[in-house]
């Protein structure tokens, strides 16, 4: 398998699509998929796993997960009891969103799905949701400059993941029609809605509207149709939208949404023929494999 991403200078005309995808996907059993397209594009991984762990009540232990999906080649999942102490002690006490980087042992039955794994959590209260991305093992371990955008990619991943596990837990509930379109439209806009407040920008409705319009996907002719506005007149909403963000065009406008600076914290944990990638500043990497 080829694996060659330059971090920093690579340019994806699709990205925006499939951030789209994924977001309008928050519901369906297609969401995994649309997620592991999406993080690929960015850092070369072998599959993902999602899912939503509950503290027990005197938050000493974490009970059972729940699977909120998963998707590419399989793997031997690290469970929460089998994290090592200070791990799960930083699990069960974390004030901000976490990345774990670990690598699993291969288990007896299946000796060739040992992994790079790098764990994305998010928590809310009792509840914990996780992100689990992994890299086969006979393959290098996660960059710096990988994690560092891992870490980067999670304030907008992990929210979605949490919509997620709402929206699962409504039982008896369709998510089809108008209610469906109603939700991803809704799932969107709490995202979107997050990045603005983070980085203090204020912007008009209308501006929202076309920016919120062009992340699902829709033309600027299609966006000025519904708006019964000029193609100019789209184009003017974008570019106050943009300059207000500190960015150019609608592909700054989706890296914008993807790669709001994180507040993860990294910790790391690795078995001992691995040694441990340290925190630093990424930089600009290119790596080939055969």
């Amino acid at each position: 398998m080829k694996l060659t991403h330059d971090l920093t200078h690579g340019h994806d005309p699709y990205l925006y699509l499939r951030l789209g995808e994924l977001v309008s996907s928050a519901a369906e059993d297609a969401f995994a998929e649309h997620m592991l397209a999406f993080v690929n594009s960015l850092v070369p991984i072998h599959g993902l796993d999602l899912s939503e762990w509950t503290l027990d009540a005197d938050r000493t232990r974490i009970g059972p997960s729940k699977c909120l999906g998963r998707a590419g080649q399989p793997h031997d999942l690290c469970a929460p009891d089998t994290l090592p102490h200070p791990l799960l002690q930083s699990v069960m006490e974390m004030e901000a969103p976490l990345l774990i980087q670990l690598k699993t042992a291969p288990s007896p039955q299946h000796p060739r799905r040992s992994t790079h794994q790098c764990h994305l959590v998010s928590g809310s209260g009792d509840l914990r949701w996780v992100i689990c991305v992994h890299r086969l093992a006979s393959l290098r371990a996660f960059s710096v400059a990988e994690l560092t955008l891992l870490k980067s990619l999670s304030d907008t991943l992990l929210p979605l993941v949490a919509h997620r596990a709402q929206l699962l837990a409504q039982p008896g509930t369709r998510w089809t029609g108008t209610t469906q379109a109603d939700s991803e439209l809704e799932s969107l806009h709490q995202a979107f809605s997050g990045r603005l407040a983070q980085d203090a920008v204020n912007l008009s409705a209308r501006e929202q509207e076309v920016c919120l319009g062009l992340l699902t996907g829709i033309t600027v002719s299609e966006m000025a149709q519904r708006l019964n506005v000029k193609n100019s007149s789209v184009e003017t909403y974008l570019k106050r939208a943009t300059t207000k963000l500190g960015v150019s065009g609608r592909h700054g406008l989706t890296r914008w949404m993807a790669f709001v600076p994180s507040r993860a914290k990294h910790v790391s944990a690795v078995a001992e023929d691995m040694p441990a990638v340290p925190e630093a500043k990424a930089g600009t990497r290119k790596d080939h494999y055969g």
